[in-house]
């Protein structure tokens, strides 16, 4: 209970984090992690908190990841109509493949609508924002990219656009609902601490309480995503199962990796300042001119400098910053400076922000530089980038639990980059605090002046 209350509230988490590796002189070290009693039976985690010790939570042959995507706890399957889905399961069961294949079907069978249907959405975001500037003087990023960035999603997924269906314009509001019932006992909502602690860290919100909200979330899933569907089928898994696991990988992973990531990166592109902001207009803007002035793949590749941007974005605030794994055998595991015994069964957690802030892999660890991974020196860093449940130089495969939509969250990025400064030569931003991140409010956008 005092390590919970330390987390969340007496020193936040960064701060739980750093002083435990003063005080064992370690970046590796046992302690219990939230939620515990009365939500996880066993709140004991072997901490690794450095990028020498971290990878060892990808490789599957000395963890395992069953029922481990949200941590020490398992939210209830009744929040996903009775399945466990592809993120809780270990690449040693016979679904895990099974599932993941369905997901780079889905990935590759709709490529070619991914960078047609973020341009489209993403207009519609920035006439919004531009709107709101002009008359309130600020508009919330949020807002916008919570609308967008779901549209975006079901349009390029499945060719389905929410606003014209029954769901709606509820789409985001619906799973960010279902989405606390999942993740509450782990996040701080900055609600009285006593009133938080009792709603939502020590007992399980009961799923019955969005269960309405999910099935029209589920409806609307199911409708839209018949092709992928009849895939499924092909693949032995039952329709329900897909359209449960579809629903998941869209809301859960793709979008709440957008709600997290895009305000984030928005933030430190925003702080970095005017200089960065030309650099990256001038960039951007001559290498679409140079493919005929149309956006394409080729062209992104001709823009390294944007490239960068996203990668040191992901470094520094990765979307996913906790990942947890079981020790399937005796294990030894290196830090720079020890070397640590880890029983079997014992559960390891990494503590991602603090290993790809590592200061013994990367100069100026804490700063934000737009360049660091650009050239052959840059490049070899790219190996330490490792928010996508392992290293970037890496692929998902059906083995492994690397996130199966790696490459398409960092083309998102890109064109979210992209978009940005074409349109813009520069803009300015004030920072909050929300629950998933940053709150970023765009007070200025100057119009593209080359």
């Amino acid at each position: 209970f005092k390590d919970r209350l330390d987390y969340f509230y007496n020193q936040g988490r960064d701060e739980f984090f750093k002083s435990k590796i003063q005080k064992y002189n370690s970046t590796v070290f046992r302690t219990n992690m939230p939620p515990g009693p009365f939500i996880s039976q066993d709140p004991k985690v072997v901490a690794l908190l450095d990028g020498k010790s971290f990878p060892v939570l990808f490789d599957v042959t000395k963890v395992e990841k069953k029922d481990l995507f949200t941590g020490t706890y398992m939210p209830s399957t009744d929040l996903t109509g009775g399945y466990r889905i592809l993120s809780y399961l270990d690449p040693s069961e016979p679904k895990h493949a099974r599932l993941k294949q369905l997901l780079f079907f889905l990935l590759k069978s709709r490529r070619d609508h991914v960078i047609p249907e973020f341009q489209a959405s993403y207009s519609e975001l920035f006439e919004t924002l531009e709107k709101e500037v002009a008359e309130k003087g600020k508009s919330s990023f949020q807002t916008a990219n919570d609308q967008a960035g779901f549209n975006f999603l079901c349009r390029a997924f499945f060719g389905s656009n929410p606003p014209d269906t029954k769901l709606g314009t509820d789409g985001p509001s619906l799973i960010s609902k279902w989405v606390l019932f999942q993740l509450g006992p782990v996040l701080k909502l900055g609600l009285p601490k006593y009133v938080e602690e009792l709603l939502i860290h020590t007992f399980p919100l009961p799923p019955a309480l969005v269960k309405k909200d999910y099935q029209r979330l589920y409806d609307f899933f199911y409708e839209s995503s018949g092709s992928i569907q009849d895939e499924a089928e092909k693949l032995g898994i039952s329709r329900e199962e897909a359209c449960h696991n579809l629903l998941f990988a869209t809301s859960f992973n793709s979008f709440g990796g957008m709600k997290i990531f895009f305000p984030n990166m928005l933030k430190w592109i925003g702080r970095a300042g005017i200089k960065l902001h030309n650099r990256l207009a001038t960039e951007i803007r001559s290498a679409i001119r140079s493919n005929g002035g149309k956006l394409t793949m080729a062209a992104m590749e001709q823009m390294p400098l944007m490239k960068s941007v996203v990668y040191e974005a992901l470094r520094i605030e990765p979307p996913v910053p906790l990942q947890y794994g079981r020790a399937k055998k005796d294990i030894v595991i290196e830090s720079h400076d020890a070397v640590f015994q880890v029983k079997q069964g014992e559960m390891l957690f990494g503590f991602q922000p603090f290993a790809t802030k590592d200061p013994k892999i990367f100069e100026r660890a804490e700063e934000f530089v737009g360049e660091r991974f650009m050239g052959e020196e840059g490049e070899k860093l790219l190996k330490h980038v490792i928010w996508s449940n392992g290293p970037e130089t890496q692929q998902p495969t059906l083995g492994n639990k690397q996130c199966a939509g790696k490459d398409f969250v960092v083309l998102m990025s890109r064109l979210l980059v992209v978009e940005l400064f074409r349109r813009y030569d520069s803009f300015d931003i004030e920072v909050g605090k929300s629950a998933l991140g940053a709150a970023v409010t765009v007070t200025s956008l100057k119009r593209a002046s080359f």
